[in-house]
């Protein structure tokens, strides 16, 4: 059994119980694995880097505040470390790439902001289209000659919300922005980023895959820091009347990240409306699935962060 496979296999010493609905209990074993999860110090994103550290991954939790990391990481039984990523600033984003030495099993793309005022990154972009898609862009293409296994980027069902394309002429929605239809914007370019980058990872010869998850309606800290007041009372209310808990929302992710799927994959909850209930491949909307706009955010990726794909003409 080769490496990437003993990271997905369901046999041998990672063997679960296969009746019922998935939950973290069926994580195969994954000692010797080593994981980043980005945001890992909160919310489902701590979730999941627990559970993958208590299944035998060594985890890197990748995270802005160094201290509330560490505080995240005391918490978790296993193996684990804290590195500061800012994914708002490239410059970061690029110092945690230049410090990465040895293989990476797996990279979860977990970070990102929803429904803030209208804000910049350091390097000037709109925040959460910044943050959520382009700070993990730029981090997967640096870290991609290391990973051996997979990157699961976390999207949203809202990617079927707001304009339901990508703004290309206007990419930072200056003089239209909305805290929603930019937050449906970044969560369908992660979406276009897994599928972009699936089609490069095949086309290079690599076994790396590139999957997508998304949580369904999960109560975390994000909902508190909309914008919108009005928004915030209501997220409370569907946090106590609709939502999973952060264990339930992280389960898609943990799905994508341990079991034998197909690249391009997306993964939410079972339940209706994908709001909860155990993960299953769920499916995307057209515009997630527009192969020329995902080749053009692709390019338009690239040049605005420097970060390109660094597998074209080599096997991984």
């Amino acid at each position: 059994m080769d490496k990437t496979d003993k990271t997905i296999s369901s046999t041998g010493k990672g063997k679960r119980k296969s009746e019922g609905k998935w939950d973290a209990g069926r994580i195969p074993d994954l000692s010797g694995r080593t994981a980043v999860v980005t945001g890992a110090n909160s919310g489902i994103g701590f979730t999941a880097a627990a559970e993958l550290a208590r299944a035998g991954a060594h985890v890197v939790f990748a995270v802005r505040d160094l201290e509330r990391g560490r505080a995240a990481a005391a918490k978790v039984s296993g193996s684990t470390e804290v590195r500061r990523l800012d994914l708002a600033d490239l410059a970061s984003v690029r110092e945690f790439a230049e410090g990465w030495d040895g293989p990476l099993d797996l990279l979860v793309n977990n970070a990102g902001v929803m429904l803030l005022p209208e804000r910049r990154t350091r390097d000037g972009f709109e925040m959460q289209f910044g943050t959520n898609h382009l700070g993990h862009f730029a981090l997967t293409n640096l870290l991609l000659p290391h990973i051996t296994d997979r990157v699961v980027t976390v999207s949203s069902g809202a990617h079927r919300m707001g304009d339901g394309f990508i703004h290309f002429e206007n990419l930072n929605l200056d003089g239209i922005y909305a805290p929603q239809r930019a937050y449906s914007q970044s969560k369908l370019a992660n979406l276009l980023f897994t599928l972009e980058l699936q089609r490069r990872l095949t086309e290079s010869g690599s076994r790396v895959r590139s999957l997508a998850a998304h949580p369904g309606w999960a109560a975390t800290n994000l909902q508190s820091h909309t914008a919108n007041p009005v928004s915030r009372v209501l997220m409370a209310v569907g946090n106590k009347v609709v939502a999973q808990d952060d264990k339930g929302g992280a389960l898609p992710t943990l799905f994508a990240a341990t079991q034998d799927l197909p690249g391009a994959s997306f993964v939410g909850p079972s339940g209706p409306m994908e709001m909860r209930g155990a993960p299953t491949l769920v499916g995307r909307s057209a515009a997630a699935s527009d192969v020329a706009a995902a080749e053009r955010l692709w390019t338009a990726s690239e040049e605005l962060t420097g970060a390109v794909f660094p597998l074209v003409g080599a096997a991984s």
